[in-house]
């Protein structure tokens, strides 16, 4: 499992792509609901060192990354022809109570979390990009230890 810097360091093509469809707006966060069905959730991904969420305490999809740590987070796509690409992620998700993290995750947002707000570090494993143009798709994929 990586980090978003470390999996930066290994393929920066894709995590420069990566960051700006983060960067564009919303994105959409796959878990796994208590009875093993998925769930999807429009999310704001803050991309720094880590990948971080941070998510009201309330929140399903915290209490499904709280009891299975697995996700996938998929950027938003702007019309039926792919728009600027596809980008998506998976790895595991943990929640983090440390002051430091919190604060580089704070700094990195685009918005003010609120203070109530629970935190999420996301390991990257496996990522996917794809971009269309006249001639078709060009997927460009990476995965951890490979």
């Amino acid at each position: 499992m990586s980090s978003w810097q470390e999996f930066a360091q290994q393929a920066p093509d894709l995590a420069e792509f990566g960051y700006g469809r983060f960067q564009s707006g919303v994105a959409y966060l796959g878990t796994v609901r208590p009875d093993g069905g998925p769930r999807v959730h429009p999310v704001t991904p803050i991309v720094g060192e880590q990948l971080f969420l941070f998510m009201e305490p309330t929140s399903p999809k915290g209490k499904d990354l709280q009891r299975d740590p697995r996700y996938s987070l998929h950027c938003a796509v702007e019309d039926s022809g792919g728009g600027g690409g596809e980008f998506y992620v998976r790895g595991q998700a943990t929640l983090v109570n440390n002051t430091a993290v919190r604060e580089q995750a704070v700094r990195a947002a685009s918005y003010s979390p609120a203070d109530r707000y629970i935190l999420f570090v996301l390991t990257v494993e496996f990522a996917f990009m794809n971009t269309y143009d006249e001639s078709g798709s060009h997927p460009r994929r990476w995965q951890a230890g490979e």
